[in-house]
């Protein structure tokens, strides 16, 4: 029976002789497997890393499609109270400095000003001048004044008689030719002239008798108020000369120093009232449409650590027309105004200091 030639070849295959195999080679089976997990072992990084890729890409993809909060900023601020002088003259004292506390009255500077000492001196002594006035014409005529009106009177009565008497004779020589008629006019007239002076002699002595009329001593008394008056006014002004403070506060800024010379006008140094503090944001008129008064929000401060702060919303107001504002539409038929709104922490806080900022978040859907 004949054998197949390929069983043949098989056979003649299988009884030739194996090449050496080096002893250190693997075997065919154990290479095969080998190889596979090293492809699978590099593999994996980069499948963790296009993992990594592909989360952080979606989250940024995420973020960026939500919504993002308005941030809006402020600034802490307080009643601010500017102290000018009213009087002029040299700074003399000074017993506060900055950033002291200072209770209501308490002294804050003294002005030095002779001059105005030296005014207020005079008006005293005006006013002493016109007391003693209206004091003698409250009194009336003195009497002496009276009798010495009186004696005038009698003194005139006896230069009229005399010249009457004389004027009789002349004209009795003048009829007979016995007198020119030059002597007759001399005498005449010396007559005339004496019952002038006899008449200005009574009217004299009637108003010593009868004293000083209501009008001139509603004028002593007018003298008398001005010069009080007078008096009152340069007061007020040395009172100007110590300036205390108005309320209690804390001294905010010194524009004066000692030694120095002021006018009226002039700042001298500025309080600020700590117990008086508020949170003011600048806001467009399309942010502040939600807003109430008695709203709370929160807000940071970040010189205060960003410490939370609750306030409440209490003034709600339309800034100047020079504010700042952009038109609502490219036409610029509508403008955005500015408004500011003041928020006052609910609780104090006696860290906060005017010109500190604070952000908070604006509602959601504000843009």
């Amino acid at each position: 029976m004949a054998v197949p030639h390929h069983n043949a070849d098989a056979i003649e295959t299988s009884s030739s002789p194996a090449p050496p195999r080096d002893s250190n080679s693997p075997p065919s089976g154990l290479k095969a497997s080998d190889s596979g997990a090293a492809k699978s072992a590099a593999r994996g990084p980069a499948i963790i890393v296009a993992l990594i890729v592909t989360t952080v890409v979606g989250l940024s993809l995420w973020y960026l499609a939500q919504p993002q909060p308005l941030v809006i900023q402020g600034e802490a601020a307080a009643t601010r109270i500017d102290i000018a002088a009213r009087v002029d003259g040299r700074v003399a004292s000074r017993p506060v400095s900055r950033g002291e506390n200072v209770a209501a009255g308490q002294l804050l500077i003294e002005i030095d000003n002779p001059q105005l000492l030296t005014k207020l001196r005079e008006a005293e002594a005006a006013l002493a001048v016109a007391t003693a006035e209206f004091a003698r014409i409250e009194v009336g005529t003195r009497a002496e004044v009276v009798a010495q009106r009186k004696a005038a009177v009698d003194s005139a009565a006896a230069d009229m008689t005399l010249a009457q008497r004389t004027y009789d004779r002349v004209k009795e020589l003048a009829g007979h030719g016995n007198a020119p008629l030059q002597r007759l006019d001399e005498v005449t007239n010396s007559l005339l002239v004496a019952q002038r002076g006899s008449d200005q002699a009574k009217l004299a002595y009637d108003e010593a008798v009868a004293g000083y009329t209501a009008e001139e001593r509603a004028v002593s008394r007018a003298n008398v108020e001005k010069a009080k008056a007078s008096i009152e006014t340069i007061k007020a002004q040395v009172d100007e000369l110590v300036v205390k403070a108005p309320i209690a506060a804390q001294v905010y800024q010194i524009g004066a120093e000692l030694g120095e010379y002021v006018s009226p006008g002039a700042p001298l140094l500025s309080l600020v009232d700590l117990g008086d503090l508020w949170l003011r944001f600048d806001l467009r008129e399309d942010l502040v449409k939600n807003l109430k008064l008695g709203d709370r929000f929160e807000m940071r401060a970040p010189a205060l650590g960003d410490r939370k702060i609750e306030a409440e919303i209490k003034v709600i107001a339309a800034k100047g027309e020079y504010a700042g504002w952009r038109a609502t539409r490219a036409t610029g038929d509508f403008d955005l105004r500015t408004f500011e709104v003041r928020a006052y922490p609910v609780a104090p806080i006696p860290e906060l200091r005017p010109g500190m900022s604070v952000y908070a978040e604006a509602p959601a859907g504000r843009r």
